[in-house]
């Protein structure tokens, strides 16, 4: 049986993250993983991470141009039900916000 798992992230990086654990940790299919913005607005998440945020480099500043309109969805159709307490820890590990099961 399938069932869907959704969360949606503050940021675009944990997004991006917690898709390449469902990929090469757990053998789920990238066209079995969705990923949009929250809302309608173009989205880069709610807070600046990865290459937005300031870099290790010194005189390197944040970024104020990203879009920050709102969370980075994440939905996962699971065929497996034993990937479903593993999807959803990988969900908190990468700080999720919200997981609708």
């Amino acid at each position: 049986m399938s069932r869907s798992l959704t969360a949606t992230f503050a940021t675009r990086r944990d997004a991006e993250m917690t898709v390449e654990r469902l990929v090469q940790e757990f053998g789920i299919e990238r066209t079995d993983i969705f990923v949009a913005a929250e809302g309608d607005a173009n989205t880069a998440g709610t807070a600046a991470a990865g290459s937005d945020a300031a870099g290790a480099e010194a005189g390197s500043e944040e970024r104020a141009d990203g879009a920050h309109d709102g969370g980075v969805t994440v939905s996962v159709d699971i065929n497996d039900e034993g990937l479903t307490d593993r999807v959803g820890a990988a969900f908190a590990e990468f700080e999720a916000a919200e997981v609708e099961r």
